[in-house]
């Protein structure tokens, strides 16, 4: 028993990381139409940028991570404005095909700016143990943890209850009618696109500060975003967020109780179940993916 806590105490910190990584697409794709697979690259500048600042810089992780959010968010402002609407109409494939070539023009300009040494961003938390009953965590943990949750809540908040998340709801449902509202829709695909990429830099800072940031990992990190939002539904927020915590939890009870040697490949096996049984995910519907 003390062994199950133990690993779903740590599948649900993983799958905090995950829903955190997953947000960024899942927005960008329910909003935009936009399938990015150059997230897992956003995700990892994130975090090497977040290294520089803490380790060469000498700032503390929190101004760090303030400046990597706006860093990021300018840059996905700019990435839409120059590139993602001039193929906006062009349908889905025009813009897979677009984000896949940025996606190797970012992976390779990170190696060839930070190599592939392994970066570790500085926290001012300690690493000592942190016993919760039979379970046993580190302070770092659970405060990168607790700073994942506050982000998501942010983003739902800002998605939900303020004129700008309504604005761009409205967008999603009926680009036209949005437009007829009075609402600027360019802006809103630019806000959402920065908005996306900046939670990716920050899910690449913070949990570069209790694992390692690294420039070749960008294609793990998609893959695993698309699994989690595969299983919540593409688009879905809810589905994110639970999508992840599945995906976390899984994959720690198998590496606990089989093999950590097949760990990786646990989420593609709940896509392929996911895809046989309900293949438009948890959350959205057949009809609408929000």
């Amino acid at each position: 028993m003390d062994l199950l806590l133990q690993l779903l105490a740590n599948g649900l910190v993983n799958g905090t990381f995950y829903a955190l990584s997953a947000l960024g697409l899942t927005l960008v794709f329910g909003l935009m139409r936009v399938v990015n697979f150059a997230h897992g690259e956003m995700y990892v500048i994130g975090g090497l940028v977040g290294w520089a600042l803490t380790g060469l810089a000498g700032l503390d992780l929190f101004m760090s991570l303030a400046i990597v959010v706006i860093g990021m968010a300018i840059a996905g402002w700019l990435i839409d404005r120059v590139l993602i609407s001039r193929v906006r109409d062009q349908g889905e494939e025009a813009g897979i095909l677009l984000t896949i070539g940025l996606s190797i023009f970012l992976a390779n300009s990170a190696l060839l700016i930070f190599g592939t040494t392994p970066r570790r961003v500085i926290s001012p938390f300690p690493t000592k143990p942190l016993f919760l009953g039979p379970v046993v965590l580190t302070e770092s943990r659970v405060f990168v943890v607790l700073l994942c949750a506050a982000l998501i809540v942010a983003a739902h908040l800002l998605i939900r209850k303020t004129p700008l998340g309504r604005a761009m709801r409205a967008t999603f449902q009926d680009r036209l009618a949005a437009q007829l509202a009075g609402i600027r829709t360019e802006r809103v695909y630019g806000f959402t696109f920065g908005f996306g990429t900046a939670l990716a830099g920050a899910a690449g800072t913070l949990l570069g500060s209790i694992y390692v940031a690294q420039a070749t990992i960008g294609g793990l990190i998609s893959l695993k975003s698309f699994v989690v939002v595969i299983l919540g539904g593409l688009g879905s927020f809810a589905g994110a967020i639970v999508g992840g915590l599945i995906l976390g939890i899984t994959e720690a009870l198998w590496g606990g109780f089989v093999s950590t040697g097949y760990v990786d490949a646990i989420g593609f096996g709940l896509v392929i179940l996911m895809l046989l049984v309900r293949p438009y995910g948890l959350f959205a519907k057949r009809s609408e993916r929000v």
